[in-house]
């Protein structure tokens, strides 16, 4: 059973509306904080991307249909401060009574976060498993989506694109596995690519049925079509 999270191409949510239209990067000045706290937490080299990802999608269904965009990453990022003894559930809730910590051997001074930004943290690794498929070929995502090594654990293929047949467009090499990463299983790295599916393919009524969806996806979610 999929999480609430995975609701892409979901029916009856309505349309996606952005919230301004006037180029602004947040909507309310909070957000900005929000995002830097969660760049410098995840600084201090405690979790990888895939495990503050998986941090979010774990909220109660309640709590993640409730929540802004922006309270899901603090309410996540709350989560991984206690699961990683950085914070006590305590401390959260008499945040005035925390005393000061000392500097963190590993962090991220305010003077490096645009480079920090610009560089990114590559997730291409070396590997010895060989591409199972070239550009062109017609594959087939597996039939249920799911993490095969964690049940309930994370994954990066949409439930809505399981058992679905598309074609090869691009090789992106090798890349971190999410559904081990982020459950501290180790990186085991994987050909990536960049998978084309036709609209129809993914849904029964799709409003243009000539467009398509572009999805990256690991070779474990990929068999022959």
């Amino acid at each position: 059973m999929t999480r609430v999270h995975d609701m892409g191409g979901r029916y009856g949510d309505g349309s996606v509306q952005p919230e301004r239209e006037d180029g602004a990067v947040f909507t309310d000045d909070w957000h900005g904080r929000a995002l830097a706290l969660t760049l410098a937490c995840g600084a201090l080299g405690k979790w990888n991307i895939d495990i503050s990802r998986h941090a979010r999608e774990r909220l109660s269904p309640k709590d993640y249909s409730r929540f802004s965009y922006y309270e899901k990453w603090i309410a996540g990022l709350a989560d991984l401060l206690v699961e990683t003894d950085l914070l006590s559930e305590a401390d959260l809730k008499t945040p005035d009574d925390i005393e000061a910590c000392p500097p963190a051997d590993q962090r991220l001074e305010a003077g490096d976060v645009a480079s920090v930004l610009a560089r990114g943290a590559p997730a291409d690794r070396q590997t010895n498993i060989a591409p199972g498929f070239e550009v062109g070929q017609r594959v087939r995502t597996i039939s249920r989506a799911g993490n095969r090594m964690v049940d309930g654990g994370h994954t990066r293929l949409p439930a809505y694109a399981q058992g679905a047949t598309g074609q090869i467009l691009r090789m992106h090499g090798t890349h971190v596995f999410p559904d081990s990463s982020a459950h501290r299983l180790g990186e085991a790295p994987e050909p990536l690519y960049a998978v084309v599916f036709p609209a129809s393919e993914l849904w029964v009524y799709p409003e243009n049925p000539a467009d398509e969806v572009v999805l990256d996806l690991w070779q474990s979610y990929l068999v022959k079509a």
